[in-house]
């Protein structure tokens, strides 16, 4: 079975993820091919650097990923142009980490930006981790360091919790205790797994 995995930023999407993988499920990460695709060396890289310029390798020659998040999270264009370099190079690695799965693993697609894509048909299940906005743009201030203003301009990049609400088969909501993130997750699992 092929499931897809969203929510927005800090909205707990890795923990889930973490969650399943401990209960067997193969993850593919979307965010780690995400890096992988603009690793140095490679061919991605390189297109990016042509795009948007020289000035986002650190010194060791590897994506200043912060750099470029202020230039593509600011600029709809910007961020449009980045998304047709490494999306169809992180397709291609999803497809090829979903063909080595086996045909009777629980395979979770970790996939941030699913309501974006227009890819969440493509599943069999959409599960989609919630919580409201203000607890994102918390999280991120107390968690990552960021500013309220870097929060909301993440938030805002990216779809709307509506949107995201609107392609789920399974919502996993994300305000309480670990604990009951876990038991959801749980329940969760044992549904897809039964079938």
């Amino acid at each position: 079975m092929r499931v897809g995995l969203t929510g927005g930023i800090a909205s707990g999407k890795s923990t889930v993820a973490s969650m399943l993988v401990e209960l067997g499920a193969v993850l593919i990460d979307g965010d780690a091919l995400a890096r992988e695709v603009v690793a140095r060396g490679t061919p991605g890289l390189a297109q990016v650097v042509a795009a948007f310029g020289e000035e986002l390798l650190t010194p060791e020659g590897d994506l200043d990923r912060p750099a470029l998040g202020r230039i593509v999270f600011a600029d709809e264009a910007a961020r449009k142009r980045l998304e047709a370099i490494t999306h169809p190079l992180i397709f291609e690695r999803y497809a090829e980490l979903e063909a080595a799965a086996g045909p009777d693993d629980l395979v979770v697609h970790d996939i941030p930006l699913l309501a974006e894509s227009g890819r969440a048909d493509t599943f069999d299940e959409v599960l989609v981790v919630d919580v409201p906005v203000e607890l994102q743009v918390e999280r991120m201030v107390r968690e990552r360091g960021w500013t309220r203003e870097d929060a909301e301009a993440r938030i805002a990049a990216q779809a709307s919790r509506e949107d995201r609400l609107a392609i789920a088969t399974y919502v996993i909501d994300n305000t309480g205790t670990l604990e009951q993130l876990r038991a959801r997750v749980e329940e969760i699992h044992a549904e897809l797994t039964a079938r």
